[in-house]
């Protein structure tokens, strides 16, 4: 069901990138397709909004319907079990506690000629939130609206909107508007896929345009956000999940096998890895995997996920198996081994990382508290998770007086005219009393 392979030379990381080019990016088609629904949206407006949500969503939705109305958020509270409830609401406050953590201040440096200079740390005006359904709202991701909502509160965002998909019926999952609600978000509208994108990008009569884009989806909804990203600011262009398990010969094989099933089960798509010490450890994964995947609804997904993008790599050390991870630069990294501690300070690029057997990644997906929206396809050398920064933008700040003008006159001049920007010097010598 999974390939072994004993590692040799440049092979392992060769074998992983051969691994992530089998995800099949956007084809022309579907950006072809991305670029006519947005020029639709732009051009239409509302029109084009439900044209495209009768047509693929809810047959029947009308323009009055299309924004999520107060009764039906009220309500919502009301369907929602109460056990759910408490783990939506515990779920919140450690995502909360750990990104209060991020927020920036202004700072000011003021120097004795009287300068200042600094950095004002301002959040957008606006953010819009895209948060999937699953078909026909059957896989609500709470968590998306936690993950999400949550960063853009702390940052100071004065209007969030969240999109779903609506089901046929035109409703929206009660344990989305339940999330929504618990993170202040009351402006929520049924709409999804490019559709959704392109009105949160150019606004509509009914939705107002935002600043920033962020949340998973489909091909057409990344397609969507990689066409309107500089108009807007976006997270991230995400491919499909990823986990790499490193593994010593003390790892449990059950548990390393459960962890590659739970990245495996998101999608045909998503890369499930091991690099272990052990080849007896190998075999036993292999036989756990074999035991387990048998149990999942999603078996077929799971199985597809790792027979086209599923490895399980033999390296002679860990500092190799370090080495090599560092240069995959994985999503979610695991670190199964004796003193996960002890190998900390030697990660230079993964998404996130999970130390110890107890550690599962399913736990940084909902309820540890760090983001788990996370660089994928090897981005995480050059990119972070998303956070309140996501949120934030600064605006550097400059005071002289003229004492200070006066000091740095000589060196303003001198560098402007080298550049043959005789305007720039002048600026500086009419505030002193002379002409350039």
């Amino acid at each position: 069901m999974v390939r072994t392979e004993k590692l040799s030379g440049g092979q392992g990381l060769a074998l992983v990138e051969e691994l992530r080019q089998r995800f099949v990016a956007a084809d022309s088609g579907c950006r072809e397709r991305v670029a006519e629904i947005l020029a639709q949206v732009r051009s239409r407006g509302d029109e084009a909004l439900l044209h495209y949500s009768r047509q693929f969503d809810a047959p029947e939705l009308t323009i009055r319907e299309l924004r999520v109305s107060d009764r039906e958020m009220d309500q919502a509270g009301q369907e929602v079990d109460r056990e759910l409830l408490a783990s939506i609401r515990l779920a919140a406050e450690r995502i909360r506690t750990f990104h209060e953590r991020e927020m920036e201040d202004s700072w000011f440096l003021t120097h004795d000629n009287g300068t200042i200079t600094g950095r004002l740390v301002r959040p957008v005006d606006s953010a819009g939130l895209y948060v999937p359904g699953g078909q026909g709202g059957s896989t609500p991701l709470v968590s998306s609206v936690l993950m999400n909502g949550i960063p853009a509160a702390i940052a100071g965002v004065r209007r969030r909107v969240m999109v779903t998909p609506p089901d046929r019926d035109g409703r929206v999952s009660p344990a989305l508007l339940v999330a929504a609600r618990e993170v202040g978000i009351r402006e929520v509208y049924k709409l999804g896929s490019a559709w959704a994108i392109g009105a949160l990008a150019y606004g509509t009569q009914t939705v107002p345009a935002t600043d920033v884009i962020v949340g998973p989806g489909n091909q057409y909804v990344a397609e969507a956000k990689r066409q309107v990203m500089g108009r807007v600011r976006i997270d991230m262009l995400a491919g499909p999940s990823e986990v790499l398990i490193i593994a010593d010969d003390q790892a449990d094989p059950e548990f390393v096998a459960a962890d590659m099933l739970a990245q495996a089960e998101h999608d045909p798509q998503a890369l499930a890895l091991v690099i272990t010490t052990s080849e007896s450890l190998a075999g036993q994964i292999e036989k756990a995997l074999e035991r387990q995947v048998t149990t999942l609804d999603r078996e077929e997904i799971a199985r597809t996920s790792l027979r086209t993008r599923g490895a399980i790599l033999v390296a002679d050390t860990l500092a190799e198996a370090i080495d090599l991870a560092n240069e995959i630069a994985i999503e979610h990294l695991e670190l199964q081994v004796r003193d996960p501690w002890q190998w900390l300070p030697q990660i230079r690029h993964a998404g996130a990382i999970f130390l110890g057997p107890h550690t599962p990644e399913a736990a940084g997906d909902y309820l540890a508290g760090p983001n788990h929206v996370l660089p994928t396809m090897g981005t995480a050398r050059i990119s972070s998770a998303l956070g309140v920064e996501t949120f934030l933008k600064k605006s550097s700040v400059i005071a002289y007086s003229r004492e200070a003008l006066a000091q740095d006159a000589g060196h303003i001049r001198r560098l402007a005219t080298l550049e043959g920007l005789g305007a720039h010097a002048n600026s500086v010598a009419v505030r002193l009393g002379g002409q350039g």
